[in-house]
């Protein structure tokens, strides 16, 4: 039986402050194959946390990429 944990991405970011008008926003909540995601911008890594139960690492950090931030996989 699958798992949130299972498909659970963990990336460092550059993403340091939030607004639900950001396009990282929009590009996170847009994408279909994206069940959950969230930012710790209280954390130095400023931490994205990804669900999903087919996109790589890769993906995600081409996606966040091109919405103008630094991402790298934890």
């Amino acid at each position: 039986m699958d798992t949130i944990s299972d498909h659970l991405l963990i990336f460092k970011t550059d993403i340091d402050s939030f607004c639900t008008n950001c396009q990282v926003h929009k590009a996170l909540n847009d994408h279909p194959s994206i069940w959950e995601w969230s930012i710790d911008t209280q954390d130095e890594d400023c931490v994205l946390r990804v669900v999903s139960p087919s996109l790589t690492p890769e993906m995600v950090i081409s996606l966040v990429n091109a919405c103008g931030h630094k991402c790298a996989e934890l």
